[in-house]
């Protein structure tokens, strides 16, 4: 057997052929070498039950992760306080991702596929692998369709048909499910799923899963097959049998099988190699087998180069391998079994399971797990790239946010600074404004009232004496008067006082107008009042001011006794003129404004002058002999003569005032009663009227400035809600800011921990 293997030191075999065996100081030097000639006392199988925990515990990291930062993307799209963000679906495909990713992370195993043709013990190797007798197994075609084994949490084993899912059955039923002898059977291209409990088998333990196959040269859809059960597997195994050569049904499978999946794993076990005790030429055979094998696997298939290849190849009998299992575990097995050198053979198969372990361990690792690990870095590379353009996008528009802020806090305080200053001089100019209307209109009204005689001849109406007619009269007179007034006062100060009230008006208007933006400004000219709205109105209502007046139209002779008393006493010491006539019995009712100061005299000495002209009067009228006593003192002293010339002269003097005393004198001492009653009574409310017309323009010109200030208002009020937006916007950009910065650094932690995951075991060697 030189060239096949060589031992230098070897303990005592193990005659059941147990993979957990220990071989100490075993180093095999032809083919099935486990590569550095000795047993891990560790099986190679947890290198992917750690991987497969890890690489979960590090998805389950990142779906926290990517559930948190969908939450988070979600509330900066929601609030739209970062502008031009649209990642929410993006993070949200990523974390579908990771869930599908971690779906089948979950399934993940190692899978192993048997192949080969008809009887060539595809079963009976599964068999002695799991150290059990669970498949059919027989002489002939035994197998009619996939089974598929795989460990369970139960304590008894079934199994599961894809018709009938989630029906479990007994595993006792195999075979009549799965032989072809029997009449009850199943498709070929059909899977039977048999739940075995892990606690018997250490490969199904470790996430193993054996799939079992109908011989290849039974049916031509090899392409189904290798579609559905042969795309996820980790490790083939073609099984073949040591009496004849590789055949081309096998070769032409494993093509079809490197054509679909890059380099498939595969390892070819020449099975039966039992045979070999009674052959002659066992080396020859077996160092044709050996070349027409590495062959197939080096040059026809490129999967390995040669030194690996002669690690792929076993020549084992798996018959004998289960007989020794079954025995170690107690069952009864066919006598005769073993054949010469079968301590030889045990090992070689042992030797399978060890480098079969390590092999398919690292290959699923990388098959289940580097795409995962790539996919899953590419998945935290966009998530850190993302919330790095977040960070940056909201520090930059934070920046820009507080550059605004601060603009808008100083024109506010500008706009405040200023709006104090314009109030104050605004209030000085309508102040002096208001004194120069004042003074105006008050000049104006003495004016007239000096010229209120014109007005009261200009009044032509038919005059009556008669108390009904004079009633009228007065009342039209009333009304000429206070329109006249109105209209002459109007005509001398509207102009102007419009005139200065539009200057006051524009220059309030020009200079708040400055102080707002152009979009306020718009709205500013909309206040203001338009020319034909305001009027001032001077209000001199005659009628009630004049009510009262009382005229005296009766003749009254210029020389009589009380008319030259009358006159005598209209002017005193203390400078009192009397209005003569009616005037002593008119009620002064109106009140005054505060004026300057008039020289009234004392009470007293008027009470004193109306007593004296009582006085006279009542002498005058009660008494004749007074004319006689006084014609008498004046006959003596001048004579006869004297006194009928004057007496003449004094009759005819009172018969020409008695026959020019006419309607038309009437009238105009009427008028010129009426003259002097309305302009005492006028001079009265010089001040009031235009107290009165100045508050209208004070009203006027002080609304319009505080329309003005309520857009300056609104414009303020505006700035600071604007202002507080921008405080709100800063507070969560700055929140978002260090949320991105977080999730940042998370990705880099989750990028840093799929790398180790990648050094610790997709770089295993």
């Amino acid at each position: 057997m030189s060239g096949v293997f060589n031992y230098q030191t070897m303990d005592t075999p193990d005659p059941r052929g147990s993979g957990d065996a220990g071989v100490s100081g075993h180093r095999s030097m032809g083919n099935g070498r486990n590569g550095n000639g000795r047993m891990s006392p560790s099986s190679p199988l947890k290198l992917f039950g750690q991987a497969k925990k890890n690489i979960n515990e590090i998805y389950k990291d990142v779906l926290d992760f990517l559930s948190e930062a969908e939450t988070f993307v979600e509330g900066i799209e929601t609030s739209r306080y970062l502008e031009g963000v649209q990642c929410q679906e993006h993070v949200k495909q990523c974390r579908e991702r990771v869930c599908s990713i971690m779906e089948v992370l979950s399934r993940d195993h190692m899978k192993v596929v048997f192949f080969g043709r008809t009887s060539n013990g595809k079963s009976t190797t599964i068999n002695a692998m799991l150290r059990e007798k669970i498949l059919p197994t027989g002489i002939g075609h035994t197998t009619n369709c996939f089974l598929q084994v795989e460990g369970s949490d139960s304590h008894e084993g079934y199994l599961l048909t894809e018709e009938e899912p989630d029906k479990p059955k007994s595993v006792q039923s195999i075979k009549q499910l799965a032989s072809a002898l029997s009449n009850v059977k199943l498709k070929e291209n059909s899977l039977i799923r048999i739940l075995w409990p892990k606690n018997k088998c250490r490969l199904l333990r470790e996430d193993v899963v054996l799939v079992d196959s109908p011989g290849i040269d039974v049916t031509p859809d090899l392409d189904l097959w290798i579609d559905k059960f042969c795309l996820d597997a980790d490790v083939f195994v073609l099984v073949s049998n040591a009496e004849s050569t590789l055949m081309q049904t096998e070769k032409n499978f494993f093509h079809k099988v490197s054509a679909k999946l890059s380099k498939p794993n595969l390892f070819i076990l020449q099975n039966r190699w039992d045979i070999s005790a009674f052959e002659d030429d066992v080396d020859e055979v077996k160092q044709q087998h050996l070349d027409r094998n590495l062959e197939f696997l080096c040059e026809e298939l490129s999967l390995m180069d040669h030194k690996e290849g002669l690690e792929r190849v076993f020549f084992v009998s798996s018959r004998e391998a289960l007989a020794a299992r079954l025995k170690e575990s107690g069952t009864p097995t066919p006598t005769g079994v073993m054949q010469e050198g079968f301590q030889e053979r045990l090992f070689t198969f042992a030797n399978f399971e060890r480098v079969f372990e390590e092999c398919i361990s690292k290959s699923a690792v990388r098959t289940k797990f580097e795409q995962h690990t790539n996919r899953g870095k590419s998945i935290i590379t966009d998530l850190r790239k993302l919330m790095e353009d977040l960070l940056k996008k909201s520090q930059e528009q934070m920046g820009d946010t507080k550059k605004t802020r601060r603009e808008m806090a100083d024109e506010l305080d500008y706009m405040e600074k200023q709006l104090m200053l314009l109030t104050a001089e605004i209030k000085d100019k309508i102040k002096s404004i208001v004194e120069d209307i004042e003074r105006k209109v008050a000049s104006t009204l003495n004016d007239e009232i000096k010229r209120l005689a014109i007005l009261v001849d200009e009044f032509e109406r038919p005059f009556h004496s008669d108390q009904t007619s004079l009633n009228i009269y007065k009342k039209e007179l009333h009304v000429h008067i206070e329109q006249g007034l109105g209209r002459n006062v109007q005509a001398k100060c509207s102009a102007t006082l419009m005139s200065a009230l539009e200057i006051t008006q524009r220059e309030m208007t020009e200079r708040l107008s400055a102080l707002l933006p152009e979009e306020a400004q718009q709205q500013v000219h909309t206040v203001l009042p338009k020319r034909d709205e305001f009027e001032i109105a001077y209000r001199l209502d005659c009628r009630n001011l004049c009510s009262e007046f009382q005229e005296d139209i009766s003749f009254h002779f210029t020389l009589g006794p009380m008319n030259l008393f009358r006159k005598l006493m209209g002017s005193n010491k203390f400078g009192i003129a009397r209005q003569p006539y009616h005037y002593d019995a008119i009620p002064r009712s109106i009140p005054m404004t505060p004026q300057e100061p008039r020289n009234f005299p004392p009470q007293q000495d008027n009470d004193a002058l109306f007593a004296l002209l009582t006085v006279g009067k009542n002498i005058g009228q009660r008494s004749a002999i007074a004319v006689l006593v006084i014609g008498g003192v004046i006959y003596k002293a001048v004579g006869w003569k004297v006194l009928a010339v004057v007496g003449g002269m004094y009759t005819a003097v009172y018969c020409y005032e008695r026959l020019t005393w006419t309607n038309k004198a009437k009238e105009r001492a009427f008028k010129s009663q009426y003259v002097d009653y309305a302009s005492s009574k006028l001079r009265l409310i010089v001040d009031l009227t235009s107290s009165n017309c100045s508050h209208q323009v004070q009203q006027e010109l002080t609304s319009t400035f505080a329309r003005l200030c309520n857009q300056a208002d609104i414009t303020k009020s505006k700035l600071e809600d604007e202002i507080k937006q921008k405080d709100v916007i800063i507070s969560q950009l700055g929140i978002t800011a260090s949320k991105s910065k977080t999730y940042r650094n998370k990705a880099d932690w989750l990028d840093k921990a799929l790398d180790t995951f990648k050094e610790s075991f997709l770089t295993v060697t």
